[in-house]
């Protein structure tokens, strides 16, 4: 009784794979890229900064003068080694921006190349 069930099992098993192979046909049709419609981003339009050195001989100076000016003078202090970590981020910065500037550059040549030969 047993064989007879494995015999059953194994033929219900392969039963849907023997003798009928079906070929699948497959068709390659190309479509058309869908144009990306993406803008370059604009420039950037940043507010002009004022830079004061204050060292220990000009600060009192340059306070007097602030305050003759209207400006409240108020000291934001950076070390030297403080001012080239933020020449570094922002170099670190300009940097990221032109590679995402190429990366959108190279989406714009595959998905819209007919406009950029032209």
């Amino acid at each position: 009784m047993r064989i007879l069930f494995i015999i059953l099992l194994a033929f219900a098993l392969s039963g849907c794979t023997l003798g009928a192979e079906k070929k699948i046909k497959i068709f390659q049709v190309e479509e058309p890229r869908a144009n990306l419609n993406l803008e370059s981003p604009e420039p950037l339009d940043l507010e002009k900064l004022r830079w004061i050195i204050i060292t220990s001989k000009n600060a009192e100076e340059v306070f007097k003068r602030l305050e003759a000016e209207g400006y409240d003078p108020v000291l934001f202090g950076l070390t030297d080694k403080d001012y080239e970590l933020i020449a570094k981020n922002f170099a670190q910065i300009r940097s990221y921006l032109k590679e995402q500037n190429a990366i959108l550059e190279k989406y714009r040549e595959y998905y819209e190349p007919e406009e950029k030969n032209e």
